[in-house]
């Protein structure tokens, strides 16, 4: 079902005798807020994204009928649409507190968070809430205020200011661009803006484990909340809540500070030599030039000299004998390599079984080209063996480090491989990927190397 993203509230519920979910199949709608982030619902060149959204369009299709989402002006709006029974379904990264739990009518946990007290790396790291020095800024009326509110107690001289106008993630944009000094902020949400926003660092947790759900009305009518409860206990149950949490947050579980810097200074210094070529590549190839040049930054860091210890070389660490059958004369020659390297990647995309769907497939032939396509294969029967599916990325990126244990790889037909490699090398493109996806939508300026470095050699 396609989503319909509404700006205005425009949905008032109807009175009739049919209970709450018959009314959702009769009408065919099903209306949920959320809000824009990272974690939640956002746009990106592929269409609708974030895990709330693929929940909520998930649940939709199960019940037959299409989506809608609310998008409000502020975080106070978002609360008073569920208090007023204006909405179905709330699915925007809501913390479960005693005080919501009054209002409204959570269903199941799906995802686990903390909350962190986040400063600027620039800033002396503070050691507690006590001893802050400088302004400290939350959502209003946030689980994150509601902390703060309890926390007070032990804390007389703990002071912060209540936005009632932006965001979460906005207000990690105003500590990373020291306007205020400090923020509170889930996990998940910090996991996800890190990779953009790399002076931010976590000072401490201000809280236990929390659990995020989907909030409903506080109605006398439970059908949706029974629904809601049938559903996620089937997500968890098959493994496909698992999946989509993977599919979000699984590329980014680390944070690398110096390695993220070090790639962004090479976004603006670097990759403007390129991109022209990886744009053409793209173009010839159909594929994203975005995920090109994440796949060429991962083999070589964009530098057109590379040189592997195995022999590999250019741009996109091209073998000598993948050259020949690529009919790239010099290796070292960043076009050919780009062009080479692209064309390489989308015949591993192409040579991918038909069962395995998108973006797992895009994973897969990731890892078939850092790997090869014959291990790939022989991890993917090794899944078989684990009784879990060949055809998910999640599956198969755990059986791929089994191929360097002999118990498993002298049950292979291609044998040994470092498994591990595929692995970090798939996981490290898709953060890649992202921050290029970021930096594009951002319209942050980029300036060419030196010209001295666009010197090719004659030798492949």
């Amino acid at each position: 079902m396609i989503a319909c993203i509404i700006f205005v509230f425009n949905y008032l519920p109807k009175l009739s005798n049919d209970s709450l979910l018959e009314q959702i199949k009769n009408d065919g709608q099903l209306v949920v807020i959320t809000r824009n982030s990272p974690t939640t619902y956002f746009e990106d060149a592929d269409g609708p994204a974030g895990l709330e959204y693929e929940l909520v369009r998930m649940f939709a299709d199960e019940l037959g009928v299409s989506l809608t989402l609310l998008i409000p002006d502020s975080f106070d709006d978002l609360l008073d649409q569920i208090s007023n029974n204006t909405i179905h379904i709330a699915a925007a990264g809501l913390t479960i507190t005693k005080k919501r739990e009054k209002i409204f009518r959570f269903g199941p946990a799906y995802q686990e968070i903390t909350e962190q007290l986040i400063y600027n790396v620039s800033h002396k790291r503070p050691r507690s809430l006590s001893r802050l020095d400088g302004s400290l800024e939350v959502v209003a009326n946030s689980s994150h205020e509601e902390r703060l509110k309890r926390l007070k107690d032990d804390n007389k001289n703990l002071n912060w200011k209540a936005n009632h106008e932006i965001e979460s993630e906005e207000l990690l944009q105003m500590v990373s661009d020291e306007i205020i000094d400090y923020t509170i902020a889930d996990s998940n949400e910090l996991l996800l803006n890190q990779r953009f926003l790399i002076n931010l660092r976590i000072a401490f947790d201000i809280s236990e484990p929390q659990q995020l759900a989907w909030a409903l009305p506080q109605t006398n009518d439970k059908s949706l909340y029974l629904e809601v409860q049938k559903f996620f206990k089937k997500i968890k149950e098959n493994g496909e809540l698992t999946r989509l949490i993977e599919r979000n947050y699984g590329h980014v579980e680390s944070f690398d500070y110096v390695g993220t810097k070090i790639f962004m200074r090479h976004i603006e210094k670097r990759l403007p030599t390129y991109r022209t070529f990886f744009e053409e590549a793209s173009d010839i190839q159909n594929v994203d030039w975005r995920l090109i040049a994440a796949m060429g930054y991962q083999e070589s860091h964009w530098d057109p000299d590379a040189v592997s210890p195995t022999g590999v070389r250019g741009i996109m660490m091209l073998t000598l004998k993948t050259a020949k059958e690529l009919n790239v004369k010099n290796r070292l020659d960043p076009e050919s390599s780009i062009t080479g390297g692209a064309k390489y990647f989308k015949q591993s995309l192409d040579r991918m079984d038909d069962a395995i769907t998108e973006p797992d497939r895009t994973w897969m032939a990731m890892a078939a080209y850092n790997v090869g396509y014959a291990h790939l294969q022989d991890a993917r029967k090794i899944t078989r063996k684990l009784k879990k599916n060949p055809n998910l990325w999640i599956d198969v990126k755990q059986a791929l480090p089994l191929l360097a244990q002999s118990k498993w790889y002298k049950q292979t037909r291609f044998g040994y491989a470092r498994g591990w490699e595929p692995v970090r090398y798939v996981e490290n493109i898709r953060s890649y990927y992202d921050i290029l996806k970021w930096v594009e939508e951002s319209n942050i300026v980029t300036t060419p190397e030196p010209v001295e470095f666009l010197k090719i050699p004659n030798s492949i």
